[in-house]
């Protein structure tokens, strides 16, 4: 009977079985020189201002995530940001350009934000308490993160008609709140100047030109303010949606050394209502489209403000709040991989993801603080990924993509692979340019061909040596739980990533691989692989 039962069983998987291909692709890997750097605090997450009344699509994603009531003494949230060792946080979102600060001369009772008709994205001004302020300093004290504070850039301008403001901006709030960080001695990475106003602005929008003059004038308030300092924070902006025009007025007003950092917004994916989100998502021709963007803004850079870097300043990929089952699930991890991979690509030094809290994109679960699949992306990225960015080659397999950068506190490389297929496992034969090309050369030469054999023998199958002498490597695989895309379980190396009985952020162990078995990856699944040994000169 039971001889029976399991004939049924493999005849009822064998269609499935059947179904599956295996793929083979060739990538080289080019360590000898570095096509781009990232910043060290790469991975980059956002607090926002959007209160419980902010609804999208008939869901209401934000309760208590707001910069204003987020509940700071939940242990996991602290063991979250921890767990980076030094997170990059930015505060700031839509509504920040309504923001009053409470503290010197104000004139406007300190409330919280509220719904109102004819408001700015339908809501009223709103203030920060200082006491408020104090305690999320506190909190930052504790946890360490490199904080990036987004200014009100609306105030004391006027709104001229279709979205646009104009008039001076008044500085004399953000002075006092500045004035007031730097008596209490809190630690601010970098200041930001507004939220979506350059081009034709989401809501409001503001000239290029008297962008550039605000910004010196906020340069100055900085320079005087950390007059005394030993570290003065870094000027960012504009924080908007990018504009080649704009971007480049914006870089000629404002001249050498006033902007530190210039950041853009991505929302790559569209409306988050869209029903055809995971498609795009698993799509690779789709999430190529936006790397023009990314070309673009670096060329303008490049010409107009060298001595600048990029951040992004802010990407949850579909806009509104994002979307509803797939933003906090595993396949959202494809996109922001790809897009982590993809804009390290071409020198953005940060990028900063909405959000940590809040929204269907939050990181984290905004009411357990439990983190979705996309925070365990970008702890192993954060821990695995250098800051020296190489060069990938690979033949055709569209569905396979990869990225290579310098290991991060060790030798070697780590190679990030993403299989969007749903029906094609891959094996990956990861070559080193170096190696190819003395192989080339010996050929030329006349070498005998055991040297070429040799080469193909270790070519990139150097690791990590075991007490043996034998090599090995480790990965990181990751896949959904159930083989459910929508799950919010992330599955590494077979075990579940779930919170532990003594309330920690689980260990995430990599498997131990000798190095001469084949590098493999199932369909819609992920895998990093640290080769410890990869010969790259740019790796140090």
């Amino acid at each position: 009977m039971e001889l029976c039962v399991s004939l049924i069983l493999f005849l009822v998987s064998l269609p499935a079985f059947l179904a599956k291909e295996v793929g083979h692709a060739s990538v080289v890997v080019d360590g000898t020189v570095a096509i781009a750097h990232i910043d060290n605090n790469f991975v980059c997450a956002t607090l926002d201002w959007w209160n419980h009344e902010k609804c999208d699509y008939n869901h209401c994603p934000w309760g208590s995530a707001s910069v204003l009531n987020l509940n700071l003494s939940h242990p996991l949230l602290a063991k979250s940001i921890q767990a980076f060792n030094q997170l990059r946080i930015r505060i700031g979102g839509s509504l920040q350009d309504q923001v009053l600060y409470g503290v010197g001369d104000l004139k406007y009772p300190c409330h919280p934000f509220r719904k109102q008709k004819g408001g700015l994205f339908g809501f009223s001004t709103g203030c920060l308490p200082m006491s408020r302020w104090d305690e999320l300093n506190h909190f930052f004290s504790k946890t360490r993160p490199l904080v990036t504070f987004s200014l009100n850039a609306l105030s004391g301008r006027h709104h001229k008609g279709a979205g646009v403001w104009v008039g001076d901006w008044d500085s004399r709030n953000t002075y006092d709140f500045i004035n007031y960080t730097v008596s209490k001695g809190y630690q601010i990475n970098s200041w930001e100047l507004g939220n979506e106003l350059c081009g034709k602005g989401v809501g409001a929008s503001v000239g290029a030109e008297q962008y550039g003059k605000d910004l010196i004038k906020l340069k100055h308030i900085v320079n005087q303010l950390y007059n005394d300092s030993h570290i003065k924070p870094a000027l960012v902006g504009p924080g908007g949606f990018f504009d080649q025009k704009w971007f480049t007025t914006l870089l000629q007003v404002s001249g050498s050394g006033v902007v530190d950092v210039v950041t853009q917004h991505i929302y790559n994916l569209g409306p988050g209502v869209d029903p055809n989100l995971m498609q795009k998502i698993l799509n690779p021709s789709y999430l190529d489209q936006i790397s023009g963007t990314f070309d673009s803004l670096a060329a303008t850079v490049r010409h107009h403000g060298p001595w600048a870097s990029i951040w992004v300043g802010e990407s949850g990929g579909a806009y509104n709040s994002g979307g509803f089952n797939v933003s906090n699930t595993f396949v959202n991890s494809f996109w922001y991989l790809d897009q982590l991979g993809m804009s390290a690509m071409y020198n953005s030094a940060v990028y900063c993801r909405q959000s940590l809290v809040g929204g269907h994109y939050g990181l984290l679960n905004r009411t357990s603080f439990v983190p979705n699949p996309d925070c365990y992306s970008a702890l192993l990225w954060h821990r695995l990924m250098g800051e020296s960015v190489l060069k990938v080659d690979r033949n055709g397999a569209p569905h396979l993509r990869v990225y290579a950068h310098c290991s991060k506190g060790s030798a070697g490389i780590t190679v990030l692979l993403i299989n969007l297929s749903n029906q094609t496992d891959f094996i990956v034969n990861v070559k080193n340019v170096l190696e190819l090309d003395r192989a080339d050369r010996s050929r030329s030469t006349g070498k005998g061909s055991k040297f070429s054999r040799g080469l193909k023998r270790t070519v990139s199958w150097v690791g990590l040596k075991a007490s043996d002498g034998t090599l090995h490597r480790k990965e990181y695989h990751l896949t959904p739980k159930d083989g459910n895309l929508r799950s919010k379980i992330m599955v590494l190396n077979g075990v579940p990533l779930e919170i532990t009985k003594d309330g920690n952020i689980p260990e995430l162990e990599p498997v131990i691989v000798p190095v001469n078995d084949p590098i493999s990856i199932t369909s819609f699944s992920i895998k990093f692989v640290v080769l410890p040994h990869f010969e790259a000169p740019a790796c140090g």
